[in-house]
């Protein structure tokens, strides 16, 4: 599983790399507070919504979940890969790490 780190993300961000950012925590949790642009997919639901959300299984995914102990994005970058996505990138510190390095959360 290929991982990202903050920095790297962030450079992302600021280059406008093409990517798509994934929240992969409960509806109500991404509603206090995510990333920058992401979007939500509960990663219980990945294997359902993927298909429909994300129709390109080439395109650059981000996921992401609360922190480096939360195990849904894990779970949810497994997920991608058994339905053919090629480029899924696990941002293993999530939330935490990115508030953490003094980053902001969209609501």
């Amino acid at each position: 599983m290929l991982t990202i780190d903050t920095k790297t993300l962030r450079d992302w961000q600021a280059r406008g790399q093409d990517f798509i950012l994934v929240d992969t925590l409960p509806a109500d949790t991404f509603a206090k507070g995510h990333l920058p642009s992401a979007i939500n997919i509960v990663s219980d639901d990945i294997l359902d919504e993927a298909p429909r959300q994300l129709p390109d299984n080439q395109a650059t995914l981000v996921v992401y979940c609360a922190s480096e102990n939360c195990k849904r994005a894990g779970r949810a970058a497994e997920r991608l890969a058994s339905l053919g996505y090629t480029e899924v990138y696990h941002y293993v510190g999530g939330k935490r790490a990115w508030q953490t390095a003094g980053f902001s959360l969209e609501h």
